[in-house]
């Protein structure tokens, strides 16, 4: 039996929470039952070439349909919560139209399945599938977004509330500004560059909207998560350093800043325009959170641009990092984790709530067909270098509360389609057959021996 490295759990407090993760439209298939409506998602992969092996995402996991078998997974597994998604399409197809009791149901169905097993449904009202009538109207780009989300974050608060009261509120916001509007290669496919830059507010208003709303019914937690990343200047020249501050800017600050300080960095030095802010907006999404939650995969080197680029940074290959399935794009530099939550402990003092790791995890080349456990080596690598990069900025005094592995199943990984796979638990896409990997086992004995 192979050798897989071991992780320091000396670090970790009692009562230090372990997870797993998955969203909606990832692994629930069934895209046209019970009414469900359409979202940009739906209208991505529907655009020849948008995705990278033409999926569709239906059935894959088929979630939906098979959710239970998805509990049982978890219960096996011991995790402390599970991170899902509720994809607002199927709860209401068209804003300020008629709800979905079907797809309140099913959530409400998961929900109480995950509690008798013992585990807590700890759910993220807004994974990225934006309904597909209010990107005709502008999507993110428009404040009236915003409010229609916080009217859907009250209808899911008051059906939910009683059974659900962990929340993630927007996932990610600059994977839907810097890569949905910026430069498209996620959903909506826009290519707006520093145009995009209103999406940002937007988000982070519709952030601090459903906070208000899932707090008045009876939430005990909630928060916010966002994609973070360290930022590495290619060399330390003015023009590299330069483009590395930019970037951190746009990538890490203009999303934290606001929701941790209640202002926005200063973007006006670097010729970046300012927020469209109404009177009130900055009191809304630095409402006072009980977590703040980040995402973390790799660090991002950046150099400065080439003459005539319409950016100022460049993102270049991490000089001697191994890489997962994505290449020179995933760098695994697991020691950047610890910098950057040490960076956030420096930058934000006391105004940082406890850290929740909502996702982290890998992507490797694995077949589509197994007949066994995948020896998933890397995977198991991979994880345990980062939480052992977790349990080093805890003693360096970062109040982290939970870790959360991406991700339970292997599911559509949005662009690239089925071509990359991060679970756990191995999915075959043709049958939906569910078969845990190496790392399943290497994680169920690491929250064994974490509680012990």
């Amino acid at each position: 039996m192979p050798q897989h490295p071991s992780v320091d759990l000396s670090s970790f407090p009692p009562g230090f929470r372990w997870s797993a993760a998955t969203a909606a439209f990832q692994v629930e298939g069934s895209r046209d039952a019970d009414g469900r409506g359409r979202s940009i998602w739906d209208d991505f992969v529907g655009s020849p070439g948008a995705v990278r092996d033409g999926a569709t995402a239906d059935p894959g996991p088929d979630s939906y349909r098979r959710h239970r078998e998805d509990v049982a997974l978890l219960a096996a597994l011991g995790v402390d919560r599970y991170r899902f998604s509720i994809s607002w399409v199927r709860v209401q197809p068209e804003p300020r139209g008629p709800v979905l009791q079907a797809g309140l149901d099913y959530y409400r169905r998961l929900a109480d399945d995950l509690l008798e097993a013992g585990i807590t449904p700890f759910a993220t009202l807004y994974h990225w599938d934006l309904p597909s009538a209010l990107e005709a109207h502008g999507g993110w780009l428009e404040r009236e977004t915003a409010l229609r989300f916080g009217e859907y974050a009250e209808i899911v608060a008051e059906e939910l509330g009683d059974s659900v009261r962990h929340w993630y509120t927007i996932n990610e916001p600059v994977s839907t500004s810097l890569q949905g509007y910026a430069v498209g290669t996620l959903a909506p496919g826009k290519q707006l560059l520093f145009g995009s830059l209103p999406t940002v507010h937007h988000q982070l208003l519709a952030h601090g909207l459903a906070l208000g709303a899932l707090r008045a019914a009876g939430a005990e937690e909630v928060g916010i998560v966002n994609n973070h990343t360290l930022v590495i200047p290619a060399a330390q020249t003015h023009a590299d350093l330069t483009a590395a501050a930019v970037y951190d800017l746009l990538h890490n600050r203009v999303f934290a800043d606001p929701v941790l300080t209640g202002a926005y960095p200063d973007l006006e030095t670097f010729g970046i325009p300012p927020m469209p802010v109404a009177d009130g907006d900055l009191e809304l999404i630095s409402a006072a959170e009980d977590f703040y939650g980040i995402n973390f995969y790799n660090p991002t080197t950046v150099a400065a641009a080439p003459a005539g680029s319409p950016v100022p940074f460049e993102i270049v290959p991490t000089t001697g990092a191994s890489t997962t399935g994505f290449g020179a794009e995933w760098p695994i530099v697991p020691e950047a984790l610890t910098g950057l939550l040490l960076d956030f402990r420096e930058r934000y003092g006391d105004r940082l709530p406890p850290l929740v790791i909502g996702e982290n995890g890998a992507s490797f080349p694995e077949p589509d067909h197994v007949d066994g456990p995948v020896p998933d080596a890397e995977r198991i690598s991979y994880l345990a270098g980062h939480i052992d990069a977790v349990g080093a900025a805890v003693r360096g005094g970062v109040d982290v509360r939970e870790y959360t592995v991406w991700s339970l199943l292997d599911n559509f990984e949005w662009a690239d389609g089925w071509s990359q796979r991060f679970g756990l638990v191995h999915v075959d896409f043709d049958s939906a057959a569910r078969t845990p990997k190496a790392s399943f086992e290497w994680y169920r004995a690491l929250i064994e021996q974490a509680r012990a």
